[in-house]
């Protein structure tokens, strides 16, 4: 008979030290309440890691159910590893992103690495084969030499991880501003292709059944690591490099495959990632969801280190793990598919009726917790809202308007900032084509991957302006998903579902919450507008360096549907002689723009307005042009303008250029950043066709054999370039930049 819980010094060591684990002492005295005693050291572990904001969602919980998150085409929404749109002909495709911004600020590389890991396995542990990676960054600017390290090393973590695991990295996008510099922004996103009949759920379901432990061994490392993500970072965040986890990503290649392979049968009833606070997140979340209890005999965990306590292992966020749950009796059946690619599979703990989280450690009971109070009943917080000053001060303000008097030189100078400028230093280290599906890879506007032995392809984007969402978090919510639909609208494929990363400051500061709720509120209005719901995510707050919050940024992932590959669809300009169309009108809008961030260093002012109604009816009207076969190429106008989007379209190997002839005033027409346009290019036999299906068109110029961009406003010329020049300037930016001293 096992001894049962008692009373001993761990208690007043548990007593001790909870605020260092990140509980509050409300929340410490809840505990008592729910346990009608004082925990012990371990339990105390486990209510903090399961109450912190990274795997809780106490504070954001409220914003996060004003998400749409339903749609003809969900099959799962949030609440699992992943969510799931059904992409037809009994397929489906499972995504969601995920952040590690403080282990990537203390420990780059394996940060980064780790990041990638763990949003794979939330894919198959859904049961689908993961088929594309991409990610979203944001670093100060790179100037200095910790910026320069923390940004090589990250990007040196995706390829490292990544190019090893065999899961292509086909996109993303990296942006730098001084909000970032101590605290990085690392978010991964992962897609998945899978069969209905395939789909799994994280659950520990069926009296008597037995938990199964699969993959790598448990160590110390990653011990706190979601209480670590749930705070701000200062100077000592430096010591906890032992809250970041290491990888192997050969390991990863390997659960893989045998996980996938035990999905086939039918003796599985649950699968769930070790992610965030390791063991004890994925067994007491498998059995709250399934409205059972867990018990688990710690003394049978593989572990890689001697002397593990109790504490250890349950808080431990060794890579490469997973939790199985499996009917009693037909354990030996999941167990030789593991063996078979030479993993460790092992026995550890049994499905209760109880609905108590219970761990045996050396013949004692070390933890008897209510299951669902470290899950679904975990506390959730409103918190107070204030209007930022600075918000009240930007909106008094009049319009920026900027002066510039050598549109040509600044139009080089914008192609050279490194938010603009090219990434083929960060992309050309990651392998795109590795499983042969990659149609597009990364430098379009979208990456777009080939469903085999189908007509039909995917789009896959990530998006975020935060400088945007900063002047005005509720527009600037709406413009992230805008944005990303844009993407893959113009990419040739519909968007089906979106996932975000909410990326976010000290939300115990009211002007931070505010900005979260404006945010929040803004992408939900898009998301309902575009019919682009939420079907998973992440919340990652606490981004704060000595202080300072980074600006807002919500990344949105976002997946889209080419009903045929015939639709496949590219930024760049296809040949002479086509005609060059501008959709949409452009204003007077630089608030937050590249130009302003180029000329005066900060932003400040109004954002770009966006209305919803005439974005969703642009995004449909281009789509029916591209499935029409009307479209040469399509690209969003974003940072930078009209003239950055342009350029961008000729950079590539075909020698052409453009002659364009505009009106107005020329900072406007070339540098403005007005929502909801687009530019494109067609054949001139196509126009009227062209004009048939798409309203607020108009012709700016042709395509041209001549390699330069020519710009003409009101018959006067402002730019002549040529592109070998413009280019130039635009891929040696970064690179110049890595090289130069700090």
């Amino acid at each position: 008979m096992l001894q049962t819980l008692e009373i001993s010094p761990e208690l007043i060591e548990a007593e001790k030290h909870y605020r260092e684990m990140g509980l509050t002492d409300e929340e410490y005295q809840s505990i008592v309440r729910i346990l009608g005693r004082r925990p012990n050291f371990t339990e105390t572990g486990i209510f903090s890691v399961m109450w912190s904001e990274h795997c809780s969602y106490k504070t954001s919980k409220p914003l996060l159910r004003k998400f749409p998150t339903k749609g003809p085409h969900v099959l799962q929404g949030p609440g699992e590893g992943a969510g799931i749109v059904d992409i037809g002909d009994g397929q489906a495709v499972a995504f969601k992103i995920e952040s590690h911004n403080h282990p990537s600020a203390v420990e780059p590389y394996q940060g980064a690495a780790t990041g990638v890991g763990g949003i794979i396995r939330d894919i198959f542990s859904m049961g689908a084969r993961p088929i594309a990676v991409l990610n979203s960054l944001r670093f100060g600017q790179l100037t200095t030499g910790r910026v320069k390290y923390l940004f090589e090393e990250v990007v040196h973590g995706i390829a490292g991880y990544g190019n090893c695991v065999g899961v292509p990295t086909v996109g993303g996008e990296v942006q730098f501003d001084d909000c970032y510099e101590g605290n990085p922004l690392v978010n991964a996103m992962c897609v998945g292709l899978i069969d209905h009949k395939d789909i799994q759920q994280g659950i520990a379901a069926g009296l008597g059944n037995t938990v199964l432990y699969v993959g790598s061994k448990t160590g110390r490392d990653g011990i706190h690591g979601a209480t670590f993500a749930s705070e701000d970072l200062t100077e000592d965040s430096e010591s906890k490099r032992s809250n970041v986890q290491v990888g192997d990503p050969f390991m990863e290649k390997l659960l893989i495959e045998a996980c996938l392979e035990a999905i086939q049968s039918d003796a599985l009833v649950g699968i769930q990632d070790m992610g965030a606070a390791g063991l004890t997140s994925s067994a007491s979340e498998m059995a709250s969801k399934a409205g059972m209890g867990l018990e688990l005999n710690l003394d049978l965990i593989p572990q890689r280190e001697a002397n593990m306590s109790a504490y250890e292992m349950m808080l431990s966020e060794s890579q490469e793990r997973m939790l199985l749950v499996v009917t009693k009796g037909r354990e030996q059946e999941i167990i030789d598919i593991f063996e078979k690619y030479s993993l460790e599979a092992v026995a550890v703990g049994k499905v209760t009726a109880d609905k108590q989280f219970r761990l045996q450690h050396q013949g004692k009971v070390v933890c008897d917790i209510p299951v669902d109070t470290l899950a679904e009943d975990a506390p959730v917080y409103h918190k107070p809202a204030k209007v930022p000053e600075y918000y009240q001060a930007f909106q008094a303000m009049p319009a920026y308007l900027p002066a510039v008097d050598n549109h040509q030189q600044v139009l080089e100078q914008l192609l050279a900032q490194p938010t603009i400028a090219s990434k083929e230093y960060v992309y050309d280290q990651y392998d795109s084509m590795v499983q042969a599906n990659t149609a597009v890879a990364p430098g379009s506007d979208a990456a777009v991957i080939r469903i085999r032995d189908y007509d039909k392809a995917i789009a896959i984007t990530t998006d975020c302006n935060a400088r945007y969402i900063y002047l005005d978090p509720r527009t600037g919510g709406q413009i992230a998903v805008a944005e990303a639909a844009r993407n893959i609208v113009s990419s040739g494929a519909k968007p089906l579902a979106l996932t975000d990363g909410l990326n976010f400051g000290n939300p115990d500061k009211p002007e931070n919450f505010w900005q979260m709720e404006q945010s929040v509120e803004g992408m939900a209005e898009a998301s309902l507008a575009l019919n682009t719901p939420v079907i998973s995510g992440n919340v990652s707050l606490y981004n704060e360096s000595n202080g300072q919050a980074i600006f807002p940024t919500p990344i949105v992932g976002m997946v889209g549907l080419h009903e045929s590959t015939q639709h496949i669809t590219t930024s760049s300009f296809k040949q002479p002689g086509d005609l060059i169309i501008v959709i949409g009108e452009t204003k007077p809008e630089f608030g937050g723009s590249e130009l302003q961030n180029l000329l005066e260093g900060k932003y400040f002012g109004h954002a770009p307005t966006l209305d919803l109604e005439i974005e969703a009816k642009r995004q449909s009207q281009l789509l029916k042009a591209i499935q029409a076969g009307l479209i040469q190429s399509a690209h969003d106008i974003s940072e930078g303008g009209l003239a950055v989007a342009l350029s961008e379209s000729l950079f590539n190997p075909s020698g052409l250029g453009a002659k364009i002839e505009l009106n107005g005033d020329p900072t406007t027409a070339l540098f403005s950043e007005t929502q909801s346009r687009f530019v494109v290019s067609i054949k001139e036999t196509d126009l009227a066709d062209f004009v048939n299906l798409v309203d607020d068109t108009e012709v700016i110029g042709l395509v041209t054999d001549a390699a330069k961009l020519v710009v003409t406003v009101d018959q006067k010329l402002i730019i002549d370039s040529e592109i070998a020049q413009l280019e130039q300037k635009w891929k040696g930016a970064i690179p110049c930049l890595l090289k130069s001293k700090a």
